[in-house]
């Protein structure tokens, strides 16, 4: 397996109490709740964290993107890695994802990728992700066009980084009469694309198809869930005709290792159920907002979340649900060797630091990750491939 230390970025000083007095997290919290001093030592904090993953032995370091929230405080996840790539020399760099549907050009993110991968010397792998529909509320973009953004987002800056420019792109939602990127990507032909997703049918399919093969991330759904869509991916694979290699799927999620699952689960209860039941919780109209998804794909949501974002839940119902990986060295080791022999699991994302989890914590779980869990389970030689 390979590794990836993820990182969300919280906005821990938060004031639990009057942020219930809205409806999420997300989009309708007032900014007047967050406080810059604070935040700005967050940051720092959450760098230190992500850099020390290159000396722990993790494969890759990555960021994402969000908008408007105390849940993620990345709206620009490309400014983040290129201070990480600063700070680091040899661990990749991943934006697992740029939301790829709410920008108005997407050769801008063509762009910054390309400097990221030559700032880094072909260190960067890259996400695409459709966005939260919260954020479809925030940016102003109908989340009804959001399939057909992002796949015709995806396909011009491919096209930006394959072919010679310049070259005109003409689509039904962007159209760009000079398309010619200064630079082009380090790597040749492009960093490699991973699909993080909560298990949309038509997005599997996609992601399996012989031309691109991408690997395919399922994201804070039950054990249940992540077996399922990740079995889903290889039938896809399948039907077309080849065999999905490890690489091609992936499991993220939040872990906590200490001495014992009982200390463990002591440790982690308060920051995973304010992550889960402060952070992260909206409205299913703002969580899934019309023509955002299919109607099949909308049901299967619902019955797969199982409250998830929806209605509180303790730590033991997370865990028993292994929507969380809580323990010991052992019961961590244990549940990652059978999600990977239930479905062929390559690359585990970790979610090492995740709601109000202290600093002194979030770097004793890291350590205790890298050092006690990850070498039982890396690759030997380690890469992306």
């Amino acid at each position: 397996m390979k590794f990836v230390l993820f990182h969300l970025m919280p906005y821990r000083a938060l004031d639990f109490v009057a942020a219930k007095q809205y409806r999420s997290a997300w989009t309708a919290l007032p900014n007047s709740l967050y406080d810059p001093v604070k935040g700005a030592e967050d940051y720092a904090s959450y760098m230190e964290q992500l850099v020390s993953g290159e000396k722990l032995g993790f494969d890759i370091i990555a960021v994402n993107e969000h908008h408007q929230t105390a849940y993620g405080l990345m709206p620009a996840p490309n400014l983040i890695a290129s201070a990480l790539i600063q700070q680091t020399k040899k661990v990749r760099i991943g934006v697992f994802g740029r939301a790829l549907p709410l920008v108005n050009n997407p050769v801008n993110i063509a762009e910054e990728f390309a400097m990221l991968d030559n700032l880094s010397k072909g260190r960067l792998v890259v996400g695409f992700v459709r966005g939260i529909g919260a954020e479809y509320h925030s940016s102003g973009v109908n989340p009804a066009f959001s399939h057909e953004r992002f796949h015709e987002a995806h396909d011009l800056i491919v096209r930006a980084w394959r072919e010679t420019g310049p070259f005109a792109f003409e689509g039904e939602h962007f159209s760009i009469r000079y398309t010619n990127l200064w630079p082009r990507p380090y790597q040749n032909p492009h960093p490699q694309i991973w699909i993080p997703s909560q298990g949309s049918a038509e997005t599997i399919h996609w992601a399996a198809a012989p031309e691109r093969k991408y690997p395919f991330v399922v994201t804070f759904s039950t054990a249940e869930a992540v077996e399922k869509y990740l079995n889903v991916y290889r039938s896809e694979a399948q039907q077309f005709g080849y065999e999905a290699s490890s690489n091609q799927l992936g499991w993220a999620a939040p872990i906590y290792v200490a001495d014992t699952d009982e200390r463990a689960q002591e440790e982690a209860r308060e920051p995973l159920e304010r992550l889960f039941n402060d952070y992260l919780p909206m409205p299913w109209e703002m969580l899934i907002p019309p023509g955002y998804s299919s109607i099949a794909s909308t049901k299967a949501l619902a019955k797969v979340r199982t409250g998830l974002g929806i209605q509180r839940q303790t730590l033991d119902q997370l865990i028993a649900k292994g929507t969380v990986v809580v323990g010991s060295p052992q019961t961590v080791r244990n549940r990652l060797e059978q999600m990977r022999d239930r479905t062929g699991l390559g690359n585990m994302v970790c979610l090492l630091q995740f709601g109000t989890l202290s600093d002194e914590l979030t770097q004793r779980n890291i350590e205790r990750f890298a050092c006690d869990v990850m070498p039982y389970l890396q690759d030997p030689k380690s890469s992306v491939a």
